[in-house]
């Protein structure tokens, strides 16, 4: 069974399911040895009795005919989000062999919505990488080019659902880590705003920033699980309980796309007019590559041909994005990552003399590299003599930065431009400088230090045939219209559906 040439959207797929076409166990079956069989390494852990006994309960649905739309999909959760039966890892030595006792919410409402889950996807140590190759379980590679990265944090989940091993897949955004691996899949991810998606069980890394959210194949796609995973959670002290004076529900999610279709549906043969494109000047400033330009270029033109207007905008502070986030966040996970000390949980080091060897060594031991990097930059930029100086001063910066996207939402409802400054690199390049990968984040950034929802599509492709993806950046609380926004561009285009593996 080939998941996305057979079943092109969850849509598709959940009607086979319904029609009784094939019941949730057979589907299971069938994807449970495409992941065995996968070379990607995508996944750390699957539990297949689970995920069977999941798929059975899911029959008894489909048979009741009590099913939803949901019921029966295969997915798979980044492994920063605990779960009971699977191991949660965060792809560290750290947490290799530790098993939660609850699940992440994110989990337990998609499992309620009737998902089944496959298991556990690779990513970035702690999702702090961008190429997914800090991962303690090895690298990741691209379904389109297997030398090459599928982008990081998120990268199992994008290599999962580009490669057709599931049809979509939970994954976390700090500084991009939804987007960029989206769009060096060739598929469609959302980060929604900040507080929008319980952030209980789910691993941190720097908390004022993490986010949750789906990757999929398409814009209506990625609302399904978005529908399902949005919610006030009483156990997340950062999850927000109304959005702009409505409930924080997928509901609202789901009502305001269908508003903004139904009016795109009511504009006749220019759908899009009256919408006006932001385009940062900053975005386009040369550190982008020519494919990648190009691209962009065309998908802009796309959206003007159903009536949009491009205007030009500036986002002053792009540049500055880099060194206030890179320290923010070492700052906060130097905090969120002191708990692995080795006493309570996680690896402990099998030699020391006393409790601070213990601790010590259990770090040295269960920390990658990358990890270390960003927790000694953390404590540093966290000292005494350093605290006014650095983490005041970007603080001050990521407010600016905010203030800078309020500015710029006054002329424009909806900010685009790219997600990456090119393709996927190769699993294998080298950089000289440590921090050379950070400034290839320059524009997923400054979303999240201004906590605004923001996604990528796939809009074309490199010369050597690599996805490129189209980055849209909404106003807060607007997943619902960003999504409608995509779609039309997707009834438009078929970049969304090309399957990676063929030309």
């Amino acid at each position: 069974m080939s998941l996305f040439s057979d079943f092109p959207d969850i849509t598709a797929l959940g009607q086979a399911l319904r029609d009784g076409k094939m019941s949730a166990r057979e589907l299971v079956q069938d994807r449970l040895t495409h992941i065995q069989q996968s070379d990607l390494n995508a996944f750390i852990d699957v539990n297949p009795d689970l995920s069977l006994a999941q798929a059975d309960a899911a029959d008894a649905l489909l048979q009741s005919g009590q099913a939803t739309a949901l019921t029966g999909i295969p997915i798979a959760h980044k492994d920063v989000f605990v779960t009971q039966g699977w191991r949660t890892t965060a792809g560290s030595k750290m947490l290799e062999n530790y098993l939660s006792p609850f699940d992440a919410t994110v989990v337990s409402r998609l499992q309620q919505a009737g998902t089944i889950s496959l298991g556990k996807l690779n990513c970035d140590e702690f999702a702090m990488g961008s190429d997914s190759t800090t991962s303690y379980f090895g690298a990741i590679k691209n379904p389109w080019d297997p030398t090459r990265t599928p982008g990081g944090s998120s990268g199992g989940s994008a290599a999962a659902v580009a490669a057709g091993l599931v049809m979509a897949a939970t994954g976390s955004d700090t500084g991009g880590s939804i987007r960029q691996p989206a769009a060096h899949c060739g598929i469609t991810g959302i980060k929604p705003t900040y507080g929008t998606i319980s952030r209980f069980g789910m691993i941190a890394y720097a908390s004022s920033m993490d986010q949750a959210g789906p990757l999929a194949r398409s814009a209506r796609d990625a609302l399904a699980l978005l529908e399902a995973m949005v919610g006030f959670d009483a156990n997340d002290p950062t999850s927000l309980s109304d959005c702009s004076g409505q409930p924080n529900t997928g509901a609202r999610v789901r009502e305001q796309f269908t508003q903004h279709q139904t009016h795109y549906e009511q504009q006749g043969e220019q759908p899009l007019k009256g919408l006006r494109i932001g385009v940062p000047d900053e975005f386009f400033n040369g550190n982008i590559d020519t494919d990648s330009a190009a691209a962009i270029e065309a998908a802009l033109q796309l959206y003007e041909s159903l009536g949009a207007t491009r205007v030009a905008i500036s986002l002053p502070l792009t540049q500055k994005a880099i060194p206030a986030y890179y320290v923010i966040t070492p700052a906060e996970a130097s905090s969120n990552l002191s708990r692995f000390d080795g006493v309570r949980f996680g690896h402990r080091a099998a030699e020391y003399t006393d409790l601070q060897s213990m601790i010590s060594n259990s770090r040295a031991e269960g920390f990658g590299p990358e990890v270390i990097r960003r927790i000694l930059t953390g404590t540093y930029v966290l000292c005494e003599g350093y605290y006014d100086a650095y983490y005041l001063q970007a603080q001050r910066v990521r407010r600016l930065i905010a203030q800078s996207f309020l500015s710029a939402f006054e002329q424009c409802d909806v900010i685009m431009g790219p997600v990456a400054p090119r393709p996927a690199p190769r699993l294998d390049h080298q950089e000289s400088d440590p921090t050379a990968d950070w400034r290839n984040d320059v524009y997923t950034l400054c979303v999240n230090l201004a906590g605004l929802p923001a996604m990528s599509i796939p809009c074309g492709f490199s010369q050597n045939q690599l996805p490129i993806g189209l980055q849209l950046i909404g106003n807060y609380f607007s997943e619902g219209q960003l999504l409608a926004i995509a779609d039309r561009f997707q009834q438009h285009s078929d970049w969304h559906q090309r399957i990676a593996g063929t030309k």
